[in-house]
Order: C-alpha cells, then structure tokens, then sequence
C-alpha cells in the first residue's frame, strides 16, 4: 500500500477475504497460495491493513441463535451530553456486538447478543440501569440473507 492506494496483492487479500476465511487449519497459507505469494507476506499485509484502518474489523462472525443464543437490535434515545459516556457503557458490556449513532431521536443503536433467549431481558434490564435510559427493543421477526462484496 502506497500513499493510501492498495496494489494488487492488498486488492485480493480483501477481497478474498470478503467471502470468507476457508475453515482450515492454516488459512492464510490457502489464500497465499491462490495468490502466488508467501504466508508470512498474507499476514504482514492483513496486519497492515488492519493497523491503517483500511479493514476495520476482521472477526468471525458466528450466528448466535444456530449456537442456542439470541440476537436483537436495540435502540435508545440518549441525550447529546451523554453520548459517549452511554457508548462506553455499551462497548463494556460483552453482550453489546456493536454500537453506533443515527440521526434520529432514537440516536443509539446496537446489537444484543445472549448465549441463552432467556438473557436477553436481562440484559436489556442491566443496560437500562446502567445507563439510566429505556432500551427499545426491536427483535428479528424475519431474516434476510445478502451477501455484499465491495469492489477493491
């Protein structure tokens, strides 16, 4: 990566890895090898990207309800002084998967989630006193799979 700009290797690695890490036990090795390159230069590189912000999160993403959990997006309306004292609460809380700011009255979004359904109330009960602020929650009803693959 030179002044911002991904070469061609930076270019596959991520968009490679948009599709999915292959479940074996040395992934990166995979990749480097449909790339014509090193394990060690697909790590380096990944290490990069992810240090200059070019990929912002680089994490499984595991489905909670097929693992026997639950999963629900939840909102709140928090006062503008508050906001980031209310999003460091938020990030503390293991159950919160992500948070960010909308504009609207209901200013705060995040995603909940529990290893069981049953703790999904108490969680959302623990935000509210934590935080002094009512939590509205808007569980799944139906679920829609896309799968976006950004052009790189």
């Amino acid at each position: 990566m030179r002044n911002g700009h991904l070469d061609p290797i930076d270019r596959a690695i991520v968009a490679n890895l948009q599709r999915g890490v292959p479940l074996v036990g040395r992934p990166f090795a995979e990749l480097a090898a449909t790339l014509e390159t090193t394990e060690e230069t697909v790590v380096a590189r990944l290490s990069r990207l992810i240090e200059t912000g070019v990929i912002g999160r680089f994490a499984p993403m595991l489905d909670a309800e097929k693992l026997g959990g639950a999963v629900s997006l939840c909102a709140m309306a928090v006062p503008a002084e508050r906001f980031e004292e209310v999003a460091g609460i938020l990030e503390a809380m293991p159950e919160v998967a992500h948070n960010y700011e909308r504009e609207h009255r209901f200013n705060m979004w995040f995603v909940l989630a529990v290893e069981r359904p049953e703790r999904l109330p108490e969680a959302i009960a623990a935000i509210e006193r934590a935080t002094g602020l009512e939590v509205l929650d808007l569980p799944k009803l139906e679920e829609y799979r896309l799968e976006l693959v950004l052009p790189v």
